[in-house]
């Protein structure tokens, strides 16, 4: 009765349930969304927000013009909202709009005035947007994971022993986007701080699952630095958020520099404006930031507590019907059932059958969107696939030659608040026809090419997507 009652309340607040997609058999269906850890599809009070707002649309700050002082304020206001959203101390921390969570940790990365001595902790389980950008900046050290893929906490603390003040920050995901493990965020930063250094809060996969309060400045809990994008909590209008102490920011110039970033301008000299505005240059994106507001106020009005309840469910439900699938593959602990402290994505695969082709499949004969491949995220999939060193040079020098045919992978199956049991069950009924069609001899690629340039199976048909959507 709650799935329903639920469930039925957030359908009607999502754009797009009832598109309708070609399949191979030149029938058509209703498409079902299992690919939310990459990207959310949108609310409708979203929409309708930037919609009306838009016979206000001006540009921000120091625009005499009434629509320009009522977009400055809306602007300004949401900075407020994200901020009340997750607890931050406006007095003590500024909240930056970016494009996304890449942009937001690249943009930390140059913030903190890191050198060749310094050290950054990160994790195996990390999307490459918090690997790479630390990369250059500082010595990067990994935290070991234990044999489900789960961070090492022991592990931490000996690191943090063994480099001491030479450690800078320590940067972790929220939750993971492959396995959506889900990090005990607090529990860190107590150690964390114990050991005088920082936290960044990578919390992408996190924020639209699970409340987060990073609490006051002086709570040993304290989350230093936390980094999300809205288009992956149902405001797909390209906004991304840093939340971090002001003095962090105020000790330099703007990694990106020029309108909006300055109070005054001369041939010799350069005085920077407040923040946030220092680090926000140029014309900033007012709608993506209109569809976050919106957004965060209709999350608060659902609750948090109800999302929870539901999208656990999703998620033990369908562990439960795929280890009844003796072809079907789990990694980490939800090979044993254990579906705990995570957020609702499954990576999975089918023996014998290439992950791009049951992606493929899944999308083409039953209008199913679930994402195959490394999902940003290469060293840990390594790791959860239990890949040799030799396996893994091997597959990074024939990527380096455009050859994908052998490239690793997993299907990710990621819930939304607003999925059903009733697509579990039809994507478990397509997963066990592509099971017994391998089992009875059939050739899975009949209607397929595969691509070795891009490592996808695609299907013979020639679908005209103009049909369907052109500009």
């Amino acid at each position: 009765m709650f799935e329903r009652s639920f469930a039925s309340l957030i359908r009607k607040e999502i754009i797009g349930l009832d598109t309708q997609v070609p399949l191979m058999n030149n029938g058509f269906t209703k498409y079902v969304n299992f690919d939310n850890a990459a990207s959310t599809p949108a609310f409708k009070v979203s929409y309708y927000k930037v919609k009306k707002f838009l016979h206000w649309y001006s540009n921000v700050h120091r625009g005499a013009g009434f629509k320009s002082q009522i977009a400055t304020k809306i602007y300004d206001d949401v900075h407020n909202i994200v901020a009340n959203f997750i607890g931050a101390d406006k007095d003590k921390n500024t909240t930056i709009f970016v494009k996304n969570t890449t942009e937001a940790i690249n943009k930390l990365s140059y913030s903190l005035n890191l050198s060749d001595g310094d050290i950054v902790i990160t994790t195996l389980m990390e999307h490459h947007s918090n690997i790479l950008p630390w990369r250059n900046k500082a010595k990067v050290i990994y935290l070991q994971l234990n044999e489900n893929g789960r961070l090492d906490l022991t592990d931490l603390k000996s690191k943090l022993e063994k480099y001491g003040k030479r450690v800078k920050l320590v940067a972790i995901c929220g939750a993971s986007n492959v396995t959506g493990y889900i990090n005990p965020i607090h529990k860190i930063a107590r150690v964390v701080h114990n050991y005088n250094s920082q936290l960044l809060v990578d919390a992408a996969q996190l924020i639209p699952h699970r409340p987060i309060d990073i609490k006051s400045n002086n709570n040993p809990e304290h989350i230093d630095y936390l980094a999300f994008s809205a288009h992956k909590m149902y405001a797909p209008f390209g906004t991304g958020v840093l939340v971090g102490p002001k003095d962090t920011f105020l000790q330099q110039g703007p990694d990106y520099s020029g309108g909006g970033t300055i109070k005054a301008v001369t041939l010799d000299d350069t005085i920077w404006a407040n923040l946030p505005d220092k680090e926000e240059a140029g014309t900033p994106n007012i709608i993506g930031a209109v569809a976050l507001g919106a957004t965060i106020k209709f999350l608060e009005k659902i609750g948090f507590k109800k999302i929870v309840k539901h999208e656990n469910k999703l998620l033990n439900y369908t562990l439960d019907q795929l280890q009844q699938l003796e072809e079907v593959k789990l990694y980490g602990a939800m090979k044993t059932g254990n579906a705990k402290k995570q957020v609702g994505v499954i990576p999975f695969n089918i023996t014998s059958i290439p992950h791009s082709l049951v992606a493929a499949i899944l999308a083409n004969e039953a209008g199913i969107g679930v994402r195959n491949g490394c999902f940003c995220a290469h060293p840990y999939i390594h790791y959860l696939l239990g890949l040799t060193d030799k396996e893994i040079n091997q597959s990074k020098k024939a990527l380096a030659q455009e050859d994908y045919s052998q490239k690793p992978g997993l299907v990710r199956i990621s819930f939304g608040s607003y999925n059903t049991t009733k697509e579990i069950d039809h994507l478990i009924n397509t997963l066990q026809k592509i099971i017994k069609r391998q089992q009875s001899g059939f050739d899975l690629t009949k209607n397929y090419e595969f691509d070795s340039t891009s490592g996808e199976y695609m299907p013979k048909k020639d679908f005209n997507y103009d049909h369907f959507f052109k500009l």
